[in-house]
């Protein structure tokens, strides 16, 4: 950490240079002594990359930036905050540090905070933003949380988690038992220093694979922003042994689409040829697999087993995307050419057997305006092509 990069003349050039191409930036070389080019580069990549995810650092002065990798894991604001809202009580430790942007959240809630990181340079860049930041509660430490609690007297009220992802032998992993640290094998220890334990996994893990490696799973959380699923969240409870409550959250740019419903709980679906209107659940829904759940709990149709898309002749406030369905037809070239002579349309496919470059180039149709097509299979096994128009929610 070169402490310099703080001084104001180096931060006026980083916030002159935002938008400046780094390659041509890199070329001119630094016009600091003690900070060199790379560094500097570092630093405006990292912040561009806060504008939207982390615009409380971004629009803070003497924020230290990390590397880019650094950025691309931590939580955005809008799902550290949401995790705060899941904690409670006096004391909280994070036992895999990272940035502290989950920290500082849980700060607003937590009297006081005890964040862990193993990167002694990490670490200290959180330091410095925290104090840039005027927060009081959040006490900094270098080295492995796991190991601090074992040689530790100490309890807290929640022990939160964010287990890497990647190690130095499988590169991206699919397991909680091959993240760093190894949660599952260290349950049962850390439920002596905690009752609560929130632990924050990679939303491509299979989620009931998850649940078999854990122990006392009280609510699942799944969240995603402007549909893209970004975090997969786990309540622990110690000695819980009753249903787990599975919650969904989408935060669009001017709601949040949400539902919940009990993990393994049986649901039936009903089914139907398409009606009036066409829903297409989140990404969220999707990731928790509740196709039947959206079915009976929102009185809404199938149209196939494997579809997951959902039709009525109501128009219902859907966790998802909602179309008026203009018309239906079997799969033919010359049809769709006749009812979009825009020759332009936004296509999406569910259970059909071409991928939608493959029907783009045999039928000559191109990306973009206000039509919406989706090639999928009905009830009754038929290929069809439901021509659609959007219906914007405020």
């Amino acid at each position: 950490m070169n402490i310099d990069i703080l001084n104001i003349e180096v931060q006026d050039f980083i916030n002159k240079n935002l938008e400046t191409n780094l390659t041509s930036l890199i070329l001119k070389g630094s016009p600091f002594k003690t900070i060199s080019i790379q560094e500097i580069a570092e630093q405006i990549e990292a912040k561009k990359r806060c504008q939207k995810k982390l615009p409380t650092w971004f629009n803070s002065p003497n924020i230290y930036y990390p590397n880019k990798l650094n950025i691309e894991q931590t939580s955005s604001e809008i799902t550290a905050a949401y995790k705060a809202k899941l904690v409670s009580g006096n004391s909280l430790i994070d036992i895999t540090g990272g940035f502290g942007v989950d920290a500082y959240y849980f700060s607003k809630k937590i009297k006081n905070i005890i964040h862990y990181e193993i990167n002694s340079e990490l670490s200290q860049i959180v330091s410095q933003n925290l104090q840039s930041l005027n927060t009081q509660n959040i006490y900094t430490h270098i080295g492995n949380g796991i190991e601090f609690l074992k040689n530790s007297t100490n309890n807290f009220d929640w022990i939160y988690a964010d287990p890497s992802r990647r190690n130095d032998t499988k590169g991206k992993v699919f397991l909680l038992k091959d993240c760093l640290p190894n949660i599952p094998d260290n349950l049962t220890f850390l439920f002596k220093k905690a009752d609560h334990i929130l632990l924050k996994v990679s939303p491509i893990l299979d989620i009931s694979s998850a649940i078999n490696e854990l122990i006392f799973v009280k609510e699942i959380h799944i969240i995603a922003v402007n549909n893209e699923v970004k975090e997969l969240l786990f309540v622990l409870e110690k000695n819980y042994n009753q249903t787990i409550n599975t919650q969904t959250l989408n935060f669009n740019k001017n709601n949040v689409q949400q539902f919940n419903f009990s993990y393994k709980k049986e649901a039936q679906s009903t089914f139907s040829e398409p009606k009036k209107y066409l829903f297409e659940p989140n990404t969220a829904i999707l990731k928790a697999g509740a196709f039947h759940q959206i079915s009976e709990f929102l009185k809404v149709d199938k149209l196939h087993e494997h579809s997951h898309l959902y039709t009525s002749n109501s128009l219902i406030d859907f966790p998802g995307r909602s179309f008026e369905i203009l018309h239906c037809i079997s799969y033919n070239k010359k049809q769709l050419k006749h009812l979009i002579p825009s020759k332009k349309a936004n296509i999406t496919t569910r259970n059909f057997p071409e991928t939608v470059a493959q029907i783009r180039k045999k039928t000559g149709l191109k990306d973009g305006g206000n039509q919406y097509l989706f090639f999928t299979t009905d009830i009754n096994n038929h290929k069809i092509v439901l021509i659609c128009k959007k219906i914007e929610v405020l």
